[in-house]
């Protein structure tokens, strides 16, 4: 009895207000300095993603996904897979 009386006097549990991301701030357009990156480092990877290129350049998906489109098409780099969901791309040798 004395057991099960203690217990009630302990403290309420705090709840945490959640984990708080940082917010990622992408740019949507690109300037002067990072469009030259881009030409430059591009071409030169490996394995380009679009997930790689947020990543590197701090550039949004959807600007992502369009340059490395027109990179393709002016023979740049070519795809490798291109499944509805991701598309993977290397250099052109």
């Amino acid at each position: 009895m004395a057991a099960a009386m203690a217990g009630g006097k302990s403290k309420k549990k705090k709840w945490s207000k959640g984990k708080s991301r940082d917010k990622v701030d992408n740019k949507v357009l690109f300037n002067k300095e990072a469009w030259e990156r881009f030409n430059n480092e591009v071409p030169k990877m490996k394995l380009i993603t679009v997930s790689a290129l947020v990543e590197k350049l701090r550039i949004n998906g959807g600007l992502a996904r369009k340059a490395l489109r027109e990179m393709e098409e002016e023979g740049k780099i070519k795809a490798v897979c291109c499944s509805r969901a991701q598309k993977i791309y290397t250099r052109n040798v």
